[in-house]
């Protein structure tokens, strides 16, 4: 099968049991691109009916989750649309409609089995070694003594499936799918509380929202005949399905946080950008050619849901962060240190007035653009510029390498340079590394040497932005009151 040129309608379909994982937005930004590719429409449905797993604020999280990504929907349960209610627990006349027409045309009975049957017929099933699931005994049950029975008995409903013959499920990515009923049980499609299991609320939502492609992870394989059973019982046309491959940790295995996988948000917060998680997210499992960093616009004109990759893809953090730093690195400079500005607004501590003066972020933003891959990485760079006075490091940090063992010396050399650039006018990058060179070659030490003890005491660090220009923006006064304060350090350690 191959993408279709008309206008298709997806959705995605979360359940408020916390934040979605990396594997679930993935699928949000394909059915995204899809939408957006044929000129078709992207909705956003809250698939509630996991009750007792139903987290607080979970909803709101996931609307932002998708704002922050820029995955625009055309309908959902905040903005509406012609399918209304948008949340499946506003939808239960509906299921239980489905659930009654299936029931009167016998494609479906209630079952009265107690949980301790049903325990008792799970441990019966292993002890005889035979494959788990229900076995009818309710499915004999003639419609009067259902009727009666449900008048004051505890049931659910469950679908009947046909003992004979096979199930052909159609996938975009693996063609017909061909199974044979009498490996599926009777499965559950309400629950006693009167929620619908997913098998009868997919039919009954994407066939009512109009639906023509259904995105989801391949984990759902197995249940496709049974959902492909009860469209066909309900009389109702199928989607075409897109069962992806799933997103493995380094190494193969399940993916976790600790591999660097952690919510959209928490993607925010941590310093990367909508675009780069967006293509990140985007080819990991799918490929256009040799292209690895592809903008949005260009995303929406390639994307193909047909090409995505049946073999599952690996997660790859050390790539995202490349990929971040790219997109950062070709924002203009004015839009990336604005970008900056607004991150140490957040990162910096409180006694640094705000708002930060742009002018300011503006003449540093040049000296780090390299070095940043993630916003998070801009604060330890460039802390120094912000404060009054840098904490001078221990006095060993000074002593290493050349300057091991000879304290005097190095605090010689420093409160030379000191008085050196005392003199620099005007404070300029060029005149500073001239002034601090000659004062290196006067006191028969290398350059390099001198300049790694004076960015350690103007900064306060080792690895920095570029060591003139940074003396140039902290400014001369604090920089030669640094020098001599880390002089002085040293010397009375001797």
């Amino acid at each position: 099968m191959t993408t279709p040129a008309s206008p298709v309608r997806v959705r995605y379909a979360p359940s408020p049991t916390g934040e979605p994982h990396i594997g679930n937005i993935r699928t949000a930004i394909w059915s995204w691109l899809f939408a957006q590719h044929t000129g078709g429409q992207f909705l956003v449905r809250i698939e509630d009916t996991d009750r007792t797993r139903e987290v607080p604020g979970a909803v709101g999280r996931i609307l932002e989750s998708l704002r922050w990504l820029g995955l625009t929907w055309d309908e959902g349960p905040d903005i509406g649309g012609p399918y209304v209610p948008y949340v499946q627990s506003e939808r239960l006349k509906d299921y239980h409609e489905a659930a009654r027409y299936l029931i009167v045309n016998d494609h479906a009975y209630r079952c009265f089995c107690t949980p301790d049957e049903l325990d008792e017929m799970r441990k019966r099933q292993q002890a005889e070694k035979r494959s788990p699931g229900y076995e009818g005994r309710c499915r004999t049950i003639t419609p009067e003594e259902s009727f009666e029975r449900a008048a004051s008995e505890p049931f659910v409903v469950r679908f009947k499936v046909p003992h004979e013959g096979t199930t052909t499920v159609e996938d975009l990515l693996r063609g017909p799918i061909v199974v044979e009923n009498r490996t599926l049980d009777d499965f559950v499609i309400l629950k006693s509380d009167g929620f619908p299991t997913y098998h009868l609320a997919h039919p009954v939502d994407d066939t009512a929202m109009a639906i023509t492609h259904v995105t989801r992870g391949d984990e759902w394989l197995p249940s496709a005949p049974r959902h492909a059973l009860i469209f066909d019982a309900l009389g109702y046309p199928r989607p075409i399905y897109v069962h992806n491959a799933i997103i493995l940790a380094p190494g193969g295995g399940k993916l976790s946080k600790r591999h660097g996988a952690k919510s959209v948000l928490e993607f925010a917060e941590d310093g990367y950008l909508p675009d780069a998680l967006l293509n990140f997210l985007c080819i990991t499992g799918w490929g256009h050619g040799d292209d690895t960093v592809m903008p949005r616009k260009r995303l929406i004109e390639v994307f193909e849901m047909a090409d995505l990759s049946l073999a599952p893809a690996t997660f790859d953090i050390e790539k995202l962060n490349w990929m971040n730093g790219v997109y950062l690195r070709d924002m203009p400079e004015r839009d990336l240190a604005e970008l900056f500005a607004r991150r140490l607004e957040i990162d910096l501590p409180p006694e640094v007035p705000r708002p930060l003066d742009r002018s300011f972020v503006e003449e540093f933003t040049p000296l780090i653009r390299e070095r940043v891959q993630l916003l998070t990485d801009v604060l330890p760079l460039v802390d120094f510029f912000y404060q009054h006075t840098v904490p001078t490091p221990p006095v060993e940090q000074f002593l290493t390498k050349r300057w091991k063992g000879e304290p005097t010396l190095a605090a010689d050399v420093l409160e030379t340079a000191a008085t050196d650039i005392d003199a620099v006018d005007p404070w300029d990058p060029t005149v500073l590394e001239e002034i601090l060179r000659t004062t290196a070659e006067n006191a028969g030490v290398k350059a390099g040497d001198l300049f790694t003890l004076v960015r350690l005491a103007v900064t306060g660090k080792s690895v920095t932005p570029p060591l003139f220009e940074s003396m140039s923006i902290v400014g001369s006064e604090p920089s030669i009151e640094r020098v001599r304060a880390a002089a002085a350090a040293i010397r009375a350690s001797i």
